[in-house]
């Protein structure tokens, strides 16, 4: 990665500015979304100042359900009152989900690290603090903390370390020339964060059932464009039998990935009878957060999703059809 981008000042005024902050998140919210909340909020209010963390959910990660009691998911107009909005991991206040008509008409900042999600119906006049090629939120929030004359408490450093490794992978996703990730990684480690508490969060504690939907899922998939991009689906039946509990998307993600000739990768999700999600992933020769921006989602060059009406046959094609664009060399047929 790039040096990272110099905290702006508009923000830091937007800050200090400020008595009362709504710290929100986009929906469906992962590591680095709930970590960089919970630790700046964490912040602001060791500033002496009102902060409310808020997520519209779901919470279907097992490494982020403990932490659901900590958000709350409505507003009312006592919240709202005399309050200013960050939003953290998304740069669109829509993709905030259910909350997002609540943060209408108030003073709103943007941190985020996404390549995507600069929507126009959004019109955020408020401070940006953009860096798409910072490897997380989290990353981000440590030089704002910084920049605010703070230092990390330990709790603080275990949410900002849990989110730089949920996006990194725990660090699998890191080039050449990822120095200053390992750097601010140190800084965190040095302000409390213990890295082998945080991996076992994100790898651990998994169910048995768990282990039975990603073998049915594994049996599901078929390989298309001579092998390059590998799709496979959850039913509704599948979530309502296993729930969400029973979700381990990285680890299928990895497994995927590990097989040669992968380039992309596709989980579509019945998520109810009327409406799917997808999570694309790329072995970085194919920029998933464009196909996703097709449907209205978002996300990164390597790792995006999109929710959508309709169910996985009628979905299925369309982001097929969406991959011939980037493969066109290659037959759509299966490959076994």
């Amino acid at each position: 990665m790039s040096n990272p981008v110099p905290i702006p000042q508009e923000l830091l005024d937007f800050i200090n500015k400020g008595d009362k902050f709504l710290v929100v998140g986009h929906k469906e919210p992962d590591g680095d979304c709930v970590g960089s909340q919970l630790a700046l909020t964490s912040v602001l209010r060791r500033l002496g100042k009102e902060a409310i963390p808020c997520s519209a959910g779901p919470f279907k990660r097992t490494e982020i359900m403990p932490y659901q009691d900590r958000f709350i998911s409505a507003l009312s107009e006592k919240e709202r009152e005399g309050a200013r909005v960050l939003v953290m991991d998304c740069s669109a206040p829509h993709r905030t989900g259910d909350l997002a008509p609540a943060l209408d008409g108030l003073p709103c900042a943007i941190i985020d690290h996404h390549a995507t999600g600069q929507y126009a119906d959004d019109r955020v006049e408020g401070p940006l603090f953009l860096d798409p090629n910072a490897p997380s939120v989290t990353f981000m929030t440590l030089g704002l903390i910084e920049a605010l004359g703070l230092k990390p408490t330990p709790e603080e450093a275990e949410f900002l370390f849990f989110g730089l490794c949920t996006d990194t992978g725990f660090f699998r996703h890191v080039d050449a020339g990822g120095a200053e990730t390992f750097a601010y990684a140190s800084r965190m480690i040095r302000a409390g964060a213990n890295p082998k508490e945080v991996f076992q969060a994100i790898n651990g504690g998994k169910s048995l059932s768990s282990r039975i939907l990603m073998g049915i899922l594994l049996s599901r998939t078929q390989g298309y464009f001579g092998g390059k991009l590998m799709l496979t689906t959850e039913g509704y039946e599948d979530t309502q039998r296993f729930g969400l509990e029973g979700r381990d998307s990285d680890s299928l993600y990895q497994l995927l990935q590990s097989i040669a000739g992968v380039e992309a990768i596709v989980i579509i999700r019945q998520e109810t009878p009327q409406n799917c999600t997808a999570g694309l992933r790329s072995r970085d020769t194919v920029d998933v957060a464009k196909i996703a921006a097709e449907f209205g989602g978002g996300g990164h060059r390597n790792a995006a999703g999109l929710s959508v009406t309709g169910t996985i046959e009628a979905i299925r094609p369309r982001i097929l059809k969406a991959f011939e664009k980037v493969f066109p060399e290659e037959p759509l047929s299966n490959v076994p």
